[in-house]
């Protein structure tokens, strides 16, 4: 993968919160010159388990083969379906690059107190592992998890496509598109 590239194609995946029972994920597949050309969704359980496997359908009914990265918004969304992002790069074959963008003192008490018991949702949790701060060329700091893709290459990749503000473009864009789509009231 040539980061510098500008047609280096990447999938933004982000959430948006769309009910009790279930809630939309839109993948955006973005150029780093900032051209779309493609989008695709799926659902997820709030509160499930299939966070990962959601993401991996996205991927494939892409049917893509030109997406070099995949950029995902968050690792724990839909309340507390966690994303195994090391499962999602063996999957697809791509480099993952997790974001968030608030330091926290982590979610392992809050797993502890809402799913009590659950063992396997706190050790997903905890495999995670700890995120890196970066500081982007906006002035803001982001924080990432990278999987595939050396440090410093995804920061350099993070720079290059946030334009304003912490979201960089693909997650943001994908966000928009999820709400957009849960807005309209479209199944």
């Amino acid at each position: 993968m040539h980061i510098a590239k500008p047609g280096l194609r990447i999938l933004g995946i982000a959430e948006s919160y769309s009910g009790r029972e279930e809630s939309t994920i839109a993948g955006v597949v973005m150029r780093k010159d900032l051209l779309i050309d493609g989008v695709a969704f799926a659902r997820v359980t709030v509160g499930g388990s299939d966070a990962t496997d959601a993401i991996i359908r996205l991927f494939n009914r892409l049917g893509r083969r030109d997406i070099n990265l995949m950029m995902i918004s968050g690792s724990v969304i839909a309340w507390y379906n966690i994303i195994d992002p090391v499962v999602v790069q063996d999957a697809t074959g791509l480099p993952v690059i997790v974001t968030t963008y608030e330091e926290s003192e982590g979610l392992a008490e809050d797993i502890i107190r809402h799913f009590p018991g659950d063992t396997r949702r706190l050790a997903a949790y905890q495999r995670l592992g700890d995120r890196i701060s970066i500081r982007l060329h906006t002035g803001y700091d982001l924080f990432i998890r990278p999987y595939g893709i050396p440090p410093e290459d995804a920061r350099r990749l993070c720079n290059d496509v946030t334009y304003e503000g912490r979201v960089p473009e693909p997650v943001r864009v994908a966000r928009l598109i999820a709400r957009g789509l849960i807005r309209s009231g479209l199944p």
